[in-house]
């Protein structure tokens, strides 16, 4: 019984494994596109040049408020003061560490490729590389995908007992990251590429994390 619980984990890492793998390659692709300006870049101004909707007053405010889901001093809260009662409730660090993990290699990355692409913001009418710039990838869809992502993942893992039997809450991952990558397009704070460069990496990130935790499990956490 055990070797095949182990057996499964170890098919279950490494199916996380390349699926990060398939994520860090569109990560890869989306900034060789940019870099090179490729077709993504046509798709970048052909969206910047419709006509964006103006907003004021309360749906100015509402409009701040759903961007601020993919914001990182938001986010990063959130994720680390859920793990934390997740891991005192569970008697575990595990979902504490995991956040921490999750949050020093985001921004590691993130920020890394931040500093070497250097590339403007569209809201500044200028698409420039290299030009200390902060845009792509952007850190506000990465930061989505993998806090949320983490925090729905916890969720479910420590919840796979009854009375919950663990719940599912994924596709509330995907509509928050969508509704940030929309505000954004809408607010001219980045490029669709920067969008799709920061889904790709937080996911990449997100699975590998996954994969690292179904490797070596821990005896205050379902099977």
């Amino acid at each position: 019984m055990k070797t095949e619980l182990e057996k499964l984990r170890r098919n279950e890492m490494f199916h996380a494994l390349r699926v990060s793998g398939l994520l860090f390659l569109g990560f890869i692709v989306v900034t060789e596109q940019v870099l090179t300006r490729g077709w993504i870049y046509r798709i970048d101004h052909n969206i910047e040049a419709l006509k964006h909707p103006t907003f004021r007053g309360m749906s100015s405010h509402l409009l701040l408020a759903m961007d601020d889901l993919g914001l990182r001093w938001f986010t990063a809260t959130v994720l680390l003061v859920s793990a934390a009662f997740i891991g005192w409730r569970f008697k575990s660090f595990r979902p504490f560490n995991l956040s921490i993990l999750a949050l020093l290699s985001l921004n590691g990355v993130v920020g890394i490729s931040k500093l070497i692409i250097g590339r403007t913001k569209p809201r500044l009418y200028v698409d420039a590389l290299h030009a200390n710039g902060m845009s792509y990838p952007s850190g506000h869809a990465s930061n989505a995908v993998i806090s949320w992502g983490l925090l729905a993942y916890l969720i479910y893992r420590y919840t796979n007992r009854a009375p919950f039997n663990g719940i599912r809450l994924y596709p509330f991952v995907g509509l928050i990251t969508l509704t940030v990558c929309t505000v954004s397009l809408i607010r001219k704070t980045h490029w669709f590429s920067d969008l799709i460069g920061g889904v790709f990496i937080g996911g990449a990130l997100l699975v590998a994390i996954i994969a690292f935790d179904r490797f070596i499990p821990s005896d205050k956490q379902p099977s």
